[in-house]
């Protein structure tokens, strides 16, 4: 039996923390203590689109998951103007404040396809609902989902690396579930992966969730490789050319240090 891995790509690490972290700066500011804003530009640009439509007196549908950190993040930035509308059922049911202009947001890390399904909905619903200034949703997600979908119809088994309370890393299972994958996993870690999913398993797709760090991804393949799997094919959906800036705080202290 020929072993293989195909290895969904892009993959990197796409740092970001919510700024639902504000009151914690604003007590560790009382302490003298320097804290650093390592928001994902993504999901700042939502958050400043909350904030521009919620000065602009309009409501805001957020298409999200109720307890989800970053959409608790973004409903903060302006309390009480902000309506989550988590899947397509509350998608047909929510009632919007009457008199009130409308605009729909996203969280960045949702299934592309479920999006404009709420999305759809809403349009259908309320015509005259505003779009979004720009795509919200994650561009790691995005392509992680188009990779998956190439990789699944040819894979035994699929492990994605990514906690279970990531969305993105969630939704990627059952994109490798709907696209074909006879199996398919969540794993934090490559010591979480069981001997026994291997059983007349020729080929393994595998892929992380957009903020896993490299070295999981690296592990994982190790792994697979002490079972036999050496074969690593990379299959690219799109090619990334994207770059994030450090935090400016990082750059100064970068600066100084040279």
């Amino acid at each position: 039996m020929s072993k293989r891995v195909l290895l969904a790509a892009p993959r990197g690490y796409c740092a970001g923390v919510d700024r639902a972290v504000i009151a914690v700066e604003k007590s560790l500011e009382l302490y003298g203590l320097k804290t650093i804003d390592a928001t994902c530009p993504l999901v700042t640009k939502v958050h400043n689109e909350v904030k521009r439509f919620a000065d602009d007196e309009t409501e805001i549908l957020l298409i999200g998951h109720n307890g989800h950190e970053e959409v608790e993040g973004t409903a903060g930035e302006a309390p009480g103007k902000v309506r989550v509308v988590d899947g397509l059922d509350e998608a047909r049911t929510i009632i919007p404040t009457p008199g009130k202009k409308l605009v729909w947001l996203t969280q960045t890390t949702l299934s592309v396809d479920e999006t404009m399904q709420s999305v759809a909905i809403l349009k259908d619903r309320f015509p005259e609902i505003a779009n979004p200034p720009s795509d919200d949703i994650c561009y790691a997600t995005q392509n992680r989902q188009e990779a998956i979908k190439a990789i699944a119809p040819q894979a035994d088994l699929v492990i994605v690396v990514g906690s279970r309370n990531s969305s993105n890393s969630v939704r990627l299972v059952e994109v490798a579930l709907e696209y074909g994958a006879k199996a398919a996993y969540l794993v934090d870690y490559a010591a979480e992966v069981k001997d026994e999913w291997f059983t007349g398993v020729e080929t393994i797709g595998v892929t992380s969730g957009a903020s896993v760090p490299e070295i999981l991804v690296s592990d994982l393949l190790k792994h697979l490789e002490m079972h036999g799997y050496h074969d690593v094919q990379e299959v690219k959906a799109t090619e990334e050319t994207l770059l994030f800036a450090l935090p400016k705080e990082l750059r100064a202290d970068l600066k100084a240090a040279k």
